[in-house]
């Protein structure tokens, strides 16, 4: 066997050891498998685990938006004509939120966390100084205390309103936005106060939120099951809440929006618990991303989130009393708003009736502004970019007794919206891409094999091309050699005449005429005549 048959043979026998695992461990999906496995056991909360520094200090720098609607026609407005506002913003504010005396529960298949959150103001992302800046809005400690005496008498109603008249109390006042976020000392709730303790003389948006926590939070930590990583199992003790009328809407479903389970797939509907909205909400899948070269599913919240229960009878139970529903679009949260009429939606009644958005005149709802949305990457479930935004409204109203608002059409009135958003930091995305490299070259390792048995294929097929023409290239010297050799003989063959006769008639035969002559193996013949 020659040297280049023995490597034609080695090729081939590599070859095919190499097709053959190769497509045996894709269709198995052994590596596929072997690091996903590695995934559900490395993305936990626990000590020992990659994520769980991050959990707890989170890097991506978080920033809160501010955004307020200016009242252009106050008068106008409660004359019975349509509101005016315009936006002003943003006002932004970086937000921190480490968690706090974590502890681990239950042989560590649980945690418990404190989640505080500080706000620092960033000039350089805002249009103005909300200390000197002034809103008009409406006087939400007023509205609160006139909707909690609708069910009381007339005569009482009568008398607050002639008190509050006095005082100089009116339905639209002009604070600093910084009043309106962190609280001001109000007139008309210091009064409450003096016979009602339990109620705060200070009013603000986000009064007592700043180095505050929303709750004390209990997290599944993924060690039992992945899907559960995260997962939030009660808040302030509670596994459910009791605000709202059905045991579907009061469920505390989902994570806080800080961690997602790895593995996420398109067909997915994820939850999150908004301590601020009250409630849960779901997401669903809507597109694939890119941020800073990672590629991310974008997830949102569907049209049936705030849908109206006619149209999707599962909100039903968010309608407290029972029965009493707002249109698509909006939610009353005024059982967990200590019953001031406040409604959350999303920003200019984006995704809502069109009745709420052209009850004001100066909203704009578009889907690049307004909605919220949270971009994963899916093979980890860590959030790349995230950006929560919700509105403020409030129920403005007639209410017997107070004749300010005798000529007021019932309208759900925009206060300010918040744009909440974060994004990956470069250091953080760039240790994704080489977790995602590495996974990537891991997972699709059978595919390499199998690459490689296909070039060392097409190398035989050309070892073997090349072989075929070489013996063919032989055969046609040894062809030609052949027929070369055999002219050359033929060429020197000798013909040599036989005669009976002495050679002297040789000579005279060339004075005779010519015969028939006869070669070797050929008698003479003489001519016969004709």
């Amino acid at each position: 066997m020659t040297r280049r048959s023995c490597a034609i043979y080695a090729t081939g026998i590599v070859c095919a050891h190499l097709l053959i695992v190769g497509i045996a461990l894709l269709v198995a999906q052994v590596f596929q498998t072997m690091i996903h496995d590695r995934l559900k056991k490395e993305i936990t909360l626990s000590e020992t685990s990659r994520v769980f520094e991050s959990w707890k200090n989170p890097p991506p720098p978080v920033y809160m938006e501010y955004y307020f609607f200016n009242v252009t026609n106050p008068e106008e407005f409660l004359s019975g004509r349509k509101a005016a506002v315009k936006q002003i913003g943003p006002y932004t504010y970086r937000e921190y939120r480490p968690r706090e005396n974590v502890t681990f529960l239950e042989n560590g298949t649980k945690i418990y966390a404190l989640n505080p959150k500080t706000f620092v103001f960033v000039p350089e992302k805002s249009v103005g100084d909300p200390e000197v800046d002034i809103v008009r809005t409406v006087n939400i400690p007023f509205v609160a205390v006139m909707n909690q005496l609708s069910t009381y008498s007339f005569f009482l109603r009568t008398f607050v309103s002639m008190f509050v008249k006095n005082m100089g109390v009116e339905i639209f006042i002009t604070p600093t936005v910084h009043e309106v976020l962190w609280g001001f000392k109000d007139p008309l709730l210091s009064k409450v106060h003096g016979f009602k303790p339990d109620v705060d003389e200070y009013f603000g948006l986000m009064w007592k939120k700043n180095g505050t926590h929303e709750g004390e939070f209990v997290f599944h930590t993924g060690e039992k099951n992945y899907m559960d990583y995260g997962k939030i199992d009660t808040w302030n003790g509670l596994s459910k809440m009791s605000w709202w009328s059905s045991n579907q809407s009061n469920m505390i479903n989902g994570t806080d929006g800080a961690v997602f389970h790895p593995l996420i797939n398109r067909k997915e509907v994820l939850y999150i618990f908004a301590a601020d909205l009250c409630r849960s909400i779901h997401l669903a899948y809507v597109e694939d991303v890119e941020v800073k070269g990672i590629q991310a599913y974008r997830f949102a919240p569907p049209m049936d989130v705030l849908m109206s229960p006619k149209e999707n009878p599962t909100n039903e139970g968010f309608c407290v009393p029972a029965g009493q529903c707002l249109g698509t679009g909006v939610l009353k949260v005024s059982v967990c708003r200590e019953g001031a009429p406040i409604v959350v939606s999303f920003p200019h009644f984006y995704q809502a009736d069109p009745k709420y958005i052209n009850a004001v005149e100066g909203l704009n709802p578009n889907k690049e502004e307004h909605e919220t949305y949270l971009d994963l990457q899916p093979t980890t479930g860590v959030p790349i970019r995230a950006c929560k935004r919700a509105q403020l409204n409030i129920i403005l109203k007639r209410v017997p007794g107070f004749p300010r608002t005798k000529l007021l059409n019932e309208t759900i009135f925009p206060i300010m919206f918040v744009n909440e958003t974060a994004t990956i930091d470069d250091d953080s995305a760039a240790q994704m891409k080489t977790l995602l490299l590495i996974v990537t070259l891991v997972s699709n390792f059978p595919v390499l094999i199998v690459g490689m048995g296909i070039i060392l294929l097409l190398v035989l097929v050309i070892l073997f091309c090349r072989s075929r023409q070489k013996k063919n290239e032989v055969k046609r010297i040894d062809f030609t050699e052949a027929f070369h050799s055999f002219a050359t003989a033929k060429d020197d063959t000798a013909y040599t005449q036989v005669s009976d006769k002495p050679d002297d008639a040789s000579q005279t035969a060339a004075t005779q005429p010519t015969r028939n002559g006869s070669y070797i193996a050929m008698s003479p013949v003489d001519a016969q005549k004709c």
